[in-house]
């Protein structure tokens, strides 16, 4: 209990006059403080001491100072009998650290001067309503210029609407200098703001500290997102005592996504993301633009075996059991195991890129470097790879080295040679992944707990998905220019093919126009013919075409491999004289109508749209009060207006929330599969998760602070790829290009 209060009762009490009741914050807003004077104040009576407060410092505001609670009398049972509220520099300044040298932080201004203005309020017992005892605006210091009163500890705050409007802008990963410059242009200026950058800090500091469980939280976040995308589909696992491990989770539309374009999946694992520091596995593909699409992601506690075969189990559930043709990893060893374990029939292929950088740590020797390159992507039969490796290792006398020998073990994970046929979609490297990485991390760093993790990642995800509107847009608006050979034959693939594929089949066009069919013979129900360059008529490639199903093959395989037709088909569908491009050769995963019937193929979020919402009606009630400010009737009127309306929508809002409450007293609660049964459950049914432990990652991080070198300074990814903030032209770099270049080998022994 504070010390009791040595002031008089100025006034004395003999009844409330009921034109000066204030109840609420309302009441508050229509009193024209700088039309009351000083002896009139006493008249005011409040409902609550926290009225009270309030009152004053808006009045403190009127006179340029601030208002702080001080001290207080209670009765002997407890109850709150007297407070007294005073000036900001009211009492003197402690010296209990004066003299002290070596202080680190400096000595703040004294501000405290011993100023005796104070407004001090009573109790009455038997209506329960405060009333004004003492009341003081004799200052001994000059009062500030009005416009830095509102620079004061006691008048900055933050509406609900500015912290909602700051929560969404954090959503889309913009910073809080950012939104700080931002809020600052939509009202006006900076003097119109009601706080500084440091309270938005703080705010956010409060809202972390008020989350009962960071693990909880999260997966009631995934949760209440399930009752706007029923599709929605997430699972977390557990240790025995309770620690959440990982976190896997898919959105409805990810999951419609990977139902056509899952045949092909790459994943891999990047770091600091979170403040937990544990791992992100995103698992990606291509859509029928060649775009990078998203369709699940994790956080893992570590990358074991046991991990990984977790992760899969729960891609395969969410996707309902469909297992990718093909996948692309980095080579790591636990997810090598686990796709043989989890996805058995799937032809895994190894990342060039790593293994280019293996080559040279592991050997050190440019020329070497390069010539595994070209074993690795040229397009050889088996017996031309074989003679080229074997006199490769032999040539620089590694044939004995361990790293050499496993990679001859692993070559069908790896070398074109023996990959040729499966299909990859073009994929050779996870440099997708990389590529992506520096997407996410424009959303998402290290400070994040879970929870901001999953609400920065999500405008992520709708990022990659905008791009993908506006391909379709660019494929279906116009037609591209029919300047090359073979008109028929490319306005048929443009009517087929989305703009992005077409442009990938164009070069192919030009390469046939070198080509002709040389030999052709009938066997059985199919015609062979021998297709080959004018240049170089030794070297010819057979195509094998069925007259009746108009099925094609040629013993390149790229059609198998890309689902593009070789140059070798196309130039034999022009010496037939086909002029449309037979289906047997059309992919449907390229085509613009690869997504047709997909319902909501773009969701638009609702906290997006809240924000655009918001920064209209923004802008018309800023101009509204520039001119109701002018005039005091205006401002009466629209001041009325607007606490009418405001009454209105709360009591709304309160009775919506009612029912929503009574709702959710009767809703059954969603079972979601844990591990770790027995723990203490929480009202969604879920046993109650604890916060992740921060793991030690690969990747050299703490090799890295331990050598004092930045963190933040090194490059995220294995690539080079670097990513103006600005730009938005970055789904489409991929080095993994269904283009080939017309100058690499494309030997076959297939020479007639």
């Amino acid at each position: 209990m504070d010390e009791d209060t040595n002031v008089e009762p100025m006034f004395d009490y003999h009844g409330f006059d009921e034109g000066y009741n204030i109840d609420s914050l309302e009441d508050i807003g229509m009193i024209e403080f700088w039309n009351i004077r000083d002896e009139d104040v006493c008249h005011f009576h409040f409902s609550d001491v926290n009225i009270a407060f309030e009152f004053y410092n808006r009045y403190a505001r009127t006179k340029s100072f601030s208002a702080r609670k001080n001290r207080t009398r209670k009765s002997h049972a407890g109850a709150l009998k007297l407070k007294n509220f005073v000036c900001h520099r009211e009492g003197f300044k402690p010296q209990n650290n004066y003299g002290i040298g070596n202080l680190k932080r400096k000595h703040t201004p004294e501000t405290r001067c011993g100023c005796s203005a104070m407004m001090e309020i009573r109790v009455d017992a038997p209506s329960g309503r405060w009333f004004i005892s003492y009341f003081s605006d004799k200052h001994n210091h000059p009062l500030l210029d009005p416009r830095l009163t509102g620079l004061l500890p006691g008048h900055r705050f933050m509406f609900e609407a500015d912290i909602g409007h700051m929560v969404n802008m954090k959503k889309g990963g913009i910073s809080v200098r950012q939104i700080y410059r931002a809020l600052a242009n939509q009202t006006g200026g900076y003097e119109y703001l009601s706080f500084m950058q440091r309270d938005m800090y703080n705010k956010i500091a409060k809202q972390r500290r008020q989350l009962p469980g960071d693990a909880y939280e999260a997966l009631k976040y995934l949760e209440d997102q399930a009752t706007n995308d029923p599709s929605l589909y997430f699972n977390h696992h557990m240790d025995a005592d309770g620690t959440l491990r990982n976190l896997f989770w898919c959105d409805g539309l990810s999951r419609a996504n990977y139902s056509l374009f899952g045949d092909v999946l790459a994943f891999d694992a990047t770091y600091r993301k979170n403040k937990y520091m544990c791992p992100l596995v995103v698992f990606f593909g291509v859509n029928h633009h060649n775009q990078t699409i998203i369709s699940a992601a994790a956080l893992i506690c570590d990358e074991e075996k046991d991990t990984y075969r977790w992760l899969l189990q729960q891609l395969k559930v969410a996707m309902n059991g469909k297992a990718p043709v093909s996948v692309i990893t980095d080579g790591d060893l636990s997810m090598k195991f686990t796709i043989e374990k989890e996805f058995p029939n799937a032809h895994h292929r190894l990342c060039a890129w790593h293994l280019i950088r293996n080559a040279t740590s592991n050997i050190g020797k440019p020329l070497f470097t390069s010539m595994f390159k070209n074993c690795m992507l040229g397009d050889y039969e088996i017996d031309v790879f074989r003679q080229k490796w074997f006199e490769m290792v032999e040539g620089f006398g590694i044939e004995n080295k361990n790293w050499v020998l496993d990679m001859h073990k692993k070559r069908h994970s790896w070398a074109t040679a023996h990959i040729r046929g499966k299909f990859f979609a073009g994929f050779r490297t996870t440099s997708r992944c990389e590529g992506l990485n520096s997407i996410i991390a424009k959303y998402v760093n290290s400070r994040y707990n879970l929870v901001e993790f999953i609400q920065h990642f999500n405008p992520c995800v709708d990022h990659i998905r905008w791009k993908e509107v506006q391909a379709d847009l660019a494929s279906v608006n116009g037609r591209p220019s029919m300047q090359t050979c073979f008109q028929q034959l490319k306005r048929s693939a443009a009517n087929v093919y989305t703009l992005s594929i077409f442009h990938m089949f164009q070069p192919i066009l030009v390469r046939a126009a070198s080509m002709k069919v040389i030999n052709m013979r009938q066997t059985g129900s199919y015609v062979i013919y021998s297709v080959g360059l004018d240049r170089m008529p030794n070297e010819m490639w057979r195509v094998f075409c069925c007259d009746i199903e108009m099925e094609f093959n040629c013993l390149c395989m790229r059609m198998e491999s890309f689902g593009i037709p070789c140059e070798h088909i196309v130039c034999v569908l022009v010496h037939e004289d086909i002029e449309e491009l037979p289906r047997s050769l059309v992919l449907p995963r390229w085509t613009k109508t690869a997504k047709v019937g997909l319902q909501n193929a773009v969701g638009l979020h609702w906290d997006s749209l809240m924000l655009s919402q918001y920064s209209c009606l923004m802008d018309w009630f800023r101009q509204l009060a520039n001119f109701a400010c002018r005039d005091n009737e205006r401002f009466i009127f629209t001041r009325e207006m607007a606490m009418n309306l405001l009454k209105q929508f709360k009591e709304e809002d309160a009775a919506q929330k009612e029912l929503v409450n009574d709702a959710d007293s009767v809703r059954d609660g969603v079972q979601v599969d844990a591990f770790g049964a027995g723990l203490a459950t929480n009202d969604l049914g879920y046993s109650m998760p604890r916060d992740p432990r921060k793991y030690r990652t690969k990747g050299g991080l703490h090799s890295l602070i331990k050598e004092n070198i930045d963190v933040d300074s090194v490059s995220e990814g294995h690539g080079n790829d670097t990513f103006d903030n600005d730009s938005d032209d970055h789904m489409n770099i991929e080095d993994d290009s269904l283009v080939y270049d017309e100058n690499a080998s494309y030997n076959s022994n297939e020479v007639l």
